[in-house]
């Protein structure tokens, strides 16, 4: 098969088309042909090294953190798909024709959603969604701000707190104002007007998707013992202003993950996809994604 793969940690030109051999399906795993493999954040973190005393790779290494395609084979004991089956899945090494990982990564595709589009959603709405209904665990009635909210992984935030019962401030730059007032948030605040933060309520908590200086300058609106959640590590500072502070790693929830697509398959969430690349143009996608695509960024298979 084809696959991309990182030849050493720097540029996109350390991604190079390579045949490789197809994977082997193991006990308990499916091989899914690619049909759609997503950009994210952590794959040009990765290739570049920036995190790779936290995550390091075996190079040569495929990158890639979801998929969707068709079942190929699937191994002993495996009950739950059958070839043919169309799904999404959040995995390791999706910039190739063949995806294989455990059964439990994977969750069947609605008829209504786009085979390859499908590839766009596994991480960023389990992300956006185990952020707030486990890392801040957000109750019915709360006021919660999500920052970065028209973001993908924010959206997710945005659609899991209010189908929490939670109030809901989207929080963006203020150019992004329009597009997050069709998020279905209660309220949409620019977080680059200081004006308009000092306007801010005591919340119960917040759900951040950007981290940095952005979430720093809102602890003060946060009630004393309420809950900064963030997914690039545990919100820094937060704990010392007498907040709970928690960081998060995403983890494959298959039931989750198809309560998610059928979401986006009827409509209620909406994950824009910016653009779509061949599997050979792996480093002109990240490239586009990595300057601020405004949308998913799709590799096909």
């Amino acid at each position: 098969m084809k696959a991309v793969v990182l030849t050493a940690y720097g540029d996109v030109d350390k991604l190079e088309l390579r045949e490789v051999p197809d994977p082997k399906v193991a006990a308990g795993q499916i091989k899914v042909r690619m049909a759609g493999a997503s950009i994210n954040p952590v794959d040009w973190k990765q290739r570049s090294g920036a995190i790779a005393k936290y995550m390091p790779l075996d190079l040569p290494a495929t990158l890639g953190r979801d998929a969707s395609g068709e079942v190929v084979e699937v191994g002993s004991g495996v009950t739950a798909f059958k070839v043919g089956d169309r799904v999404l899945g959040r995995v390791m090494g999706g910039y190739a024709e063949l995806v294989v990982a455990a059964v439990e990564d994977w969750a069947k595709v609605p008829a209504k959603l786009d085979l390859v589009d499908a590839g766009a959603l596994p991480l960023v709405a389990l992300t956006g969604a185990q952020l707030v209904e486990e890392t801040v665990n957000v109750s019915k009635g709360d006021l919660v701000l999500v920052t970065g909210a028209t973001g993908s992984v924010g959206r997710a935030a945005v659609f899991a707190a209010k189908a929490r019962g939670a109030k809901v401030y989207a929080g963006v730059r203020g150019k992004h104002k329009p597009e997050a007032a069709k998020l279905g948030a209660d309220f949409v605040v620019a977080l680059d007007d200081d004006r308009e933060i000092a306007d801010i309520p005591q919340l119960d908590a917040i759900a951040d998707t950007v981290g940095g200086d952005t979430v720093q300058k809102l602890y003060g609106k946060v009630k004393p013992g309420g809950t900064v959640g963030g997914v690039v590590g545990e919100p820094a500072g937060a704990k010392e202003r007498g907040l709970i502070a928690r960081g998060m790693l995403t983890h494959s929830d298959p039931k989750r993950l198809a309560e998610l697509a059928q979401a986006v398959a009827d409509g209620k969430l909406i994950i824009p996809i910016a653009k779509r690349f061949p599997l050979a143009q792996a480093g002109e996608a990240q490239k586009f994604a990595e300057a601020g695509a405004g949308g998913k960024v799709v590799l096909t298979g």
